[in-house]
Parts: C-alpha cells; sequence; structure tokens
C-alpha cells in the first residue's frame, strides 16, 4: 500500500473488506442439500441388469416397474455425487470465512499502523525542529564549546540518553513501515484466496444444483405406485445391509458408554429428529448431514471440523466395535457423509435432499470409519 494512502482511505479499505466478508457468507439458493440416501450403497442390488441405468432427459417416459432398482441405483449415485459437491462448498465456506476475518484483522492493523507512523514522524519532526533552533549543531557539538566543566559533565549524560532516544525512533519508524507493507502482501495473498474459495464455492454450487435437479427429474417420471415401490425398495436394502453388517457380531461385548459431552451431543442431534435437510446448512431449521454433527458437537462445548472430511482426517479413529455414543460413524470411501451413533446399532442423522433428519441402522451404508470427538 503507498505511504501516501490517507486514514479515510485506509479505513474505507476497511470497510470494504467487511462489506466483501458479509456478500461471501450470504447463504447459498435455498436448495434442499444433498448427501447418500439411507440406501444399503449406491452399487446397484443384486439382479439388476448390469449397465441399466435411467436417464433424466426431457420428454423420457416413466422408467419401469422392473427397472426401479437401476432407477433407485441412479438416484444413489445423483446424490452421492451431490453429497461430495456439498462437502467441498461446505469446506470453500469455512476457508473464506477465516479469510475474511484475516482481511479484517489485517485491515485494523494497516489503519494502526498507518497512524503509528503519523506519531513518529511528528516526533522526528520535533526532533529536526528543535535541532534547527539551535543553530543546527548537534548536541555533541554544542557540549564541547561549553566552557562550563559541570555542564559538560551533566550534558554528556543528555547527549547519550538523546542519542539512544533518536536511534530508537529511527528504528521504530523502519520497523513500522515495515510491518506495514507486510501487513498489505499479506492482505493482497488474503484476498487472492478468498477470491479462488469464491470460485470454488461456486462451482460447487453449480454441481450440487445440477445433481439435485437430475434426481428430481428422474423421480418425477416416477408414477405414484412406482414411487412408492421404490420406497420399499430402499427401505429393504437399507434393512437386509443392517442385517448382514449385524450378523458379523460388530457390536458383541461392545458396551462402551456415553461421556458427559457425548451424551449432550445425542440429546442435540435427536432433538432435530424430523427437520428437513439443505445442503450447506448448520441449523437451527435445516441441516445437511456435517452441518447436523458439527453442531450437535459444538452444541457439547466440543467443537470440531465442519466437513465429514475433515472430521474423518482430523479426528481420532476408534475401532467400529469400539464407538460408543456420540462418536461419529463415517460413510462411504471418500468421506462423504456422517452419522452420530446413539447406540444399540442405530444413528442419527440428515440423509440427503427431500429427507428429513432421521433414525437409521448404523450398517445401513457402507462404513468407513468411526471417529471420536471430544477425545
Amino acid at each position: 500500500m503507498a505511504s501516501g494512502t490517507t486514514r479515510g482511505g485506509l479505513i474505507a479499505a476497511a470497510v470494504t473488506v467487511v462489506c466483501a466478508v458479509t456478500v461471501l457468507a450470504a447463504p447459498g439458493m435455498a436448495w434442499a442439500g444433498p448427501n447418500p440416501a439411507p440406501s444399503a450403497s449406491a452399487t446397484p442390488a443384486p439382479g439388476t441388469a448390469p449397465g441399466t441405468t435411467a436417464g433424466a432427459g426431457a420428454g423420457a417416459t416413466p422408467a419401469p416397474s422392473k427397472d426401479l432398482q437401476a432407477v433407485r441405483a441412479r438416484l444413489d449415485t445423483l446424490y452421492h455425487d451431490a453429497a461430495v459437491a456439498t462437502d467441498a462448498y461446505n469446506a470453500a465456506e469455512e476457508a473464506a470465512k477465516k479469510q475474511s476475518a484475516a482481511l479484517v484483522a489485517l485491515a485494523r492493523k494497516i489503519v494502526e499502523g498507518r497512524e503509528r507512523l503519523a506519531e513518529l514522524k511528528t516526533r522526528a519532526g520535533a526532533a529536526a525542529a528543535a535541532q534547527y533552533r539551535t543553530g543546527g549543531l548537534p548536541d555533541e557539538a554544542q557540549l564541547l564549546l561549553s566552557d562550563d566543566p559541570q555542564e559538560f559533565l551533566d550534558g554528556t549524560g543528555r547527549v547519550l540518553q538523546g542519542q539512544k532516544a533518536t536511534k530508537g525512533l529511527l528504528a521504530e519508524l523502519a520497523q513500522t513501515q515495515q510491518d506495514l507493507e507486510q501487513y498489505a502482501a499479506d492482505a493482497s495473498a488474503q484476498w487472492q484466496k478468498l477470491e479462488a474459495n469464491r470460485k470454488a464455492k461456486a462451482k460447487a454450487q453449480k454441481r450440487i444444483e445440477q445433481q439435485i435437479a437430475a434426481a428430481e427429474e428422474l423421480e418425477s417420471q416416477l408414477e405414484k405406485q412406482e414411487k412408492e415401490r421404490l420406497a420399499q425398495l430402499e427401505e429393504e436394502a437399507a434393512r437386509q445391509a443392517q442385517t448382514a453388517w449385524l450378523d458379523t457380531g460388530v457390536l458383541k461385548g461392545a458396551q462402551g458408554k456415553a461421556t458427559t459431552q457425548g451424551a449432550k451431543a445425542v440429546r442435540f442431534a435427536t432433538a432435530q429428529l424430523g427437520k428437513p435437510y439443505e445442503w450447506g446448512a448448520e441449523g437451527p431449521r435445516t441441516f445437511d448431514c456435517s452441518g447436523l454433527t458439527s453442531q450437535a458437537w459444538a452444541n457439547a462445548g466440543a467443537p470440531i471440523p465442519r466437513t465429514s472430511q475433515e472430521q474423518w482426517k482430523r479426528l481420532p479413529h476408534v475401532a467400529v466395535a469400539d464407538m460408543r455414543p456420540g462418536d461419529l460413524i463415517i460413510y462411504f470411501e471418500d468421506a462423504s457423509h456422517v452419522a452420530l451413533y446413539i447406540g444399540n446399532g442405530t444413528i442419527v442423522h440428515a440423509p440427503r435432499p427431500g429427507r428429513t433428519v432421521t433414525l437409521a441402522g448404523a450398517g445401513s451404508m457402507p462404513i468407513l470409519g468411526v471417529v471420536r470427538p471430544g477425545a
């Protein structure tokens, strides 16, 4: 930033930063957010003809009943892709929030630095004026010309003290100038990152909306009876996956009890039952999957990362057999879905668009692993 920038201009710049923060923090369009459905997986069920898919093009006729398994697989894929995009959106939003806060802090530092620099320059000017009034002679020369021995001795201390003060003033001036230059460079770098994350958010949002629109178009082609049968297929797949998971004996002997914080997280999450899913939402009226889990643990006094992928990366991992109520179960190989374990093989989660926060079997989706907040 140029040294001649006025304080008013810097304050205006700071206000501009704050305005930018407000715009970037504004919520996206009110699409219901995506995440994997509570079905067993995005893989077609046994018996489905390989390669069968249901298109979402305009004018397509409703899929026949025998192809409902393929329709279900296609819907799972679309919602899963939307969930992945939601994680990318949430990650970009979190980064943008931090960068915006950093920009505001830097703007304040620049304003304060400019004020300090002006003060130091005033002091330097006063010192120069004082020297002019004494005929332009430095203190050392005036001291040598003195005829009074006592004055010479007293003056020596003042000269040394004055030299030290002058040296300190010049050093502080130089340091303040360097700090301002660094603040300006940091602000520029943060702004570039902020702009990059704004573009990442926009790209992710477009992807989310495309996937949800394709899924809704596909579902709109089904007759009422086909929709009912499709729901039955999803329930059956989830039930079969849960039964197979329990039959492995993974929960035998598991007696982990919730901690105080874990129990509080469970109470918060279950209190949200029935609230709609909305991508990018963290409550209080709507949630996406990681919005629910992150808010549950924030309410329990242990903030955790915002996205399911970051929760998987950064929280301590525990064995499935050792999980306890309050732990988070991460689903799918790409960690695109997360739920909160409440005990007895049951989870509470925000499934996908068009659904509400609900209870489900912990094994009804492919488990990647378990993480433990507040460990």
